[in-house]
């Protein structure tokens, strides 16, 4: 315990001076202290109901026995960030929120923690921080939003971003486009549909970092409030038992949050924060892998964006331990990995009962044999790119056409609101992955203007940067090499033809290697001279997409 080292002997009497000024009694310095990492602002609609989280989550960590004491993290609104410069920031957000915690922790010591994020770049920072720190952990999320309702029908952000896109398309007037802006967003969380926010929660509750019923419970729900409470309780346990991070976040556990990304249909971006947080428990998640894994995976959940499904749909069916109970029972998981619960998962999920096979659909029916991600390899990403195939219309699964080429989001987008996109296009945007971007955007703004102009069936995009949760279509993103480290993206030309099959997991650009040996010879990569401060810094530090867009040290 902390106070073995910080608080008892005559040498820390400066350290207890500087307790009771914080107002703490002798009684609370002999129990065991745990940080509370508070991600409350209010900013962010996924973050402004942390601070009634956080002060549960201290009642839980009294009742048991402890001294709660809070500190923060930052977050930012992926949504609120979209389209501008501000999204340069949001995953460069995950490494500045792991290195703050490591900070904290290391620079006061703790003997437990209890991480409550909700965002899309928190959860990722926060388990990273956990399996770097390695002390006791537990994590409780925010909660995600409920669904708005539009025409009678559930709707979520991504519908929001749809509708800009038919509004430009003259498909949406002004009325009806104020109507979703007013009725989509109706509660704070995280947004509703299977985004990356929630994707990050509920593989949270698969690596066994957080309690059932993380990922799903509403965060307007009084459960989500006893929810706190309980892992505020079982922090304790796990530190009376000394259950660390890196004795839950195993080889194992991560095979299995690989497997339930498949089933559930995860955001993409899952892709980059799951190799991250194996790098930082000292694991690598290789690539190839993935492929093998959705090869026996079937998808069995089709939430927003993919399906009319949402997050309060999949809680009431029986959340993610359903999903897990379901993969357990036909030996598609591990069931012997350790848990925050000091259970197994398989012993976690033994009484668990489905109730609603449309939402979590058995095994035998899916809507696809194979899972929700593919990883994409070919001469135009010799290191791999990345689809949510899920959220990709059967037509659109294996495609061919015209390259049209951008070297930045911005110009794709006044492209797209042009009118100019044909039918059979392909996209491409390049300049916008980890370093040349740098901070790889995410890329539902020109996304959902092809969805809402109705060429989601017919168009795809193809990136260096990434796609938000919210992204569906042929939406291919990591593009690996990038284009700034002089991958073959930066060398496509305008009428290349580009041809992907995603069921044989190919993306080629039909393009001679004579041809493209010549064009590195003629063709520039372009690179940005006006970066200064952090992004400046970063960009010259992050790996490419592929490993996780990990800081390379």
């Amino acid at each position: 315990m902390i106070k073995d080292t910080i608080v008892d002997g005559f040498n820390n009497a400066p350290h207890r001076s500087l307790y009771n000024a914080l107002g703490l009694t002798k009684e609370e310095l002999e129990r065991p202290i745990i940080g509370i990492v508070s991600s409350y602002n209010e900013i962010v609609p996924g973050h402004m109901n942390i601070d009634k989280i956080v002060e549960a989550v201290k009642l839980g960590v009294a009742m048991a026995g402890g001294t709660p004491i809070v500190f923060p993290a930052i977050a930012v609104c992926d949504g609120i960030a979209m389209g501008h410069k501000g999204m340069k920031y949001s995953l460069v957000t995950r490494d500045l929120i792991a290195d703050s915690t490591e900070s904290m922790v290391n620079a006061h010591g703790f003997d437990g923690l209890v991480m409550v994020p909700n965002c899309d770049k928190n959860v990722p920072g926060l388990l990273m921080a956990a399996a770097r720190l390695n002390i006791p952990t537990v994590f409780v999320s925010g909660g995600p939003m409920l669904a708005g309702r539009v025409d009678g029908k559930k709707r979520s952000l991504s519908a929001m971003f749809e509708a800009t896109g038919a509004y430009a398309a003259g498909k949406m007037d002004d009325a009806k486009l104020r109507e979703f802006e007013e009725k989509v967003c109706p509660t704070c969380g995280s947004c509703s549909g299977m985004y990356t926010a929630n994707s990050m929660n509920c593989l949270t509750e698969v690596l066994g970092m957080g309690l059932k019923g993380n990922g799903t419970i509403p965060a307007v729900y009084s459960a989500r409030i006893q929810l706190a409470k309980h892992a505020g309780m079982q922090v304790m346990e796990c530190v009376r038992k000394n259950i660390r991070p890196r004795d839950i976040m195993t080889a194992d556990a991560f095979e299995n949050a690989l497997a339930a990304d498949m089933a559930i249909g995860c955001s993409t971006n899952s892709m980059l924060h799951l190799p991250a947080i194996a790098n930082e428990c000292g694991i690598k998640i290789d690539l190839d892998h993935v492929n093998d894994i959705s090869e026996r995976t079937p998808n069995i959940c089709h939430l927003a964006p993919a399906g009319p499904t949402y997050m309060e749909d999949l809680n009431e069916a029986g959340g993610i331990h359903g999903v897990l109970k379901t993969l357990l029972d036909a030996n598609l998981i591990n069931g012997d990995v350790m848990t925050v619960t000091g259970k197994t998962l398989r012993e976690n999920v033994e009484d668990v009962v489905v109730t609603d096979r449309d939402v979590i659909r058995p095994l035998d029916n899916p809507f696809t044999k194979t899972g929700g991600l593919a990883i994409l390899k070919g001469n135009l990403a010799p290191d791999g790119c990345v689809v949510k195939r899920s959220a990709v219309a059967p037509e659109m699964l294996v495609h061919e056409g015209p390259a049209r080429v951008f070297n930045s989001e911005e110009d794709c987008i006044a492209f797209i609101f042009s009118g100019k996109v044909q039918p059979g296009d392909v996209i491409v945007i390049r300049y916008e992955g980890p370093a040349g971007g740098p901070g790889m955007r995410e890329m539902l703004s020109p996304t959902s203007a092809i969805a809402g102009a109705g060429l989601d069936k017919e168009v795809a995009l193809i990136t260096d940067g990434r796609f938000s949760g919210a992204t569906r279509g042929a939406s291919i993103g990591h593009v690996s090499p990038e284009a700034v480290s002089g991958g073959t993206i930066a060398y496509v030309k305008d009428g290349d033809i580009i041809s992907i099959n995603i069921p044989e997991y190919k993306i080629t650009l039909k393009v001679s290697d004579e041809e493209l040996e010549e064009r590195k010879k003629t063709m520039k990569i372009e690179e940005k001279t006006e970066l200064t401060g952090y992004l400046k810094r970063y960009s010259k530090m992050v790996s490419s997409a592929d490993k996780g867009a990990i800081i390379n040290v």
